[in-house]
């Protein structure tokens, strides 16, 4: 049996990391499973503490297990960007996705780390090897929708429809899909994510659907909406930096920008200062500076 399945063990623990209800995977009592299940559980556990940010206790609760479990190794390879250790955990990614490609938890966890490092086209090749994989779907997903490659992010989807139905993993991708198509797509997208959050709304860490919800809301031109909801999902996490970075987005719109000292941008700044809005936002402010001096010199001549 498929233990992601209706009637799999761990489908419950795997929905509520995929709903960001990190703080519940790791209180979840494990000892139930079967011996099978027992190491893909514990690595839920161990990627929600990632998560939570307490990287550096992950990499100490498997320290000695590496060597010999591929799938532990790939959860120190995340531990270790995660911490910013960024050259480690790429090293320790590379290297397996050349000695265990074939590994599902390398392929995800390698994978993620190769994705946020920058090296997408790595990613893919070691994603595309999977067999069945639905997390390895929704990365490759992403990878697509960061290359601006709309259609094969779509393609992905339908292909993964046909055999993994109504699976949670394939709803959040579909609604990621329809963010970027665009039209009726908003208002589906919309719902997926209201959904989630009101079966997640009562844990403490379940900010990601709400973070989409409130996407759709902008999308969709309900500014009011779209700013209760980051106010709701920053109630419940005020570190999150995908909140505060949407939330900053949604006050220009709301004609609320701040300055670059803003209260919120401080915010971002010192917990995410790699985040893409704000790297985004630094070359744009460097290619207008650049067109400004061109601009300036043709005045002075």
């Amino acid at each position: 049996m498929d233990p992601y399945s209706a009637e799999g063990e761990l489908l419950n623990i795997h929905t509520a990391f995929h709903q960001g209800q990190y703080q519940t995977v790791i209180d979840y009592d494990t000892s139930p499973f079967s011996s099978e299940n027992a190491l893909p559980a514990r690595i839920l556990q161990l990627r929600a503490q990632i998560a939570l940010g307490h990287a550096e206790d992950v990499l100490a609760d498997i320290e000695g297990e590496t060597d010999d479990t591929p799938d532990l190794a790939a959860v120190a390879a995340l531990a270790h960007y995660a911490s910013g250790d960024v050259d480690t955990g790429v090293t320790e990614a590379e290297k397996l996705a050349k000695g265990a490609p074939e590994n599902a938890m390398v392929q995800v966890l390698a994978g993620t780390v190769l994705q946020a490092a920058g090296k997408g086209e790595q990613a893919l090749e070691l994603l595309t090897k999977h067999q069945g994989s639905l997390e390895a779907v929704a990365l490759i997903v992403q990878i697509h929708l960061q290359q601006n490659r709309l259609d094969l992010a779509l393609k992905e989807v339908q292909a993964a429809r046909k055999w993994a139905q109504d699976s949670l993993l394939i709803r959040i991708a579909e609604a990621w899909v329809g963010l970027r198509l665009g039209g009726e797509r908003y208002q589906s997208a919309f719902y997926e994510f209201e959904e989630m959050a009101q079966t997640s709304n009562s844990t403490p860490n379940a900010t990601k659907s709400l973070i989409g919800q409130a996407v759709a809301e902008i999308h969709l031109g309900r500014l009011p909406e779209a700013e209760a909801a980051l106010q709701q999902a920053l109630q419940k996490d005020s570190e999150d930096a995908n909140a505060i970075a949407n939330s900053l987005v949604l006050k220009f719109l709301m004609g609320k920008g701040e300055g670059p000292d803003g209260e919120m941008m401080s915010s971002l700044k010192t917990r995410a200062p790699e985040h893409p809005y704000l790297v985004d936002l630094e070359a744009k402010s460097r290619l207008f500076d650049q067109a400004a001096q061109k601009y300036s010199a043709k005045l002075a001549s």
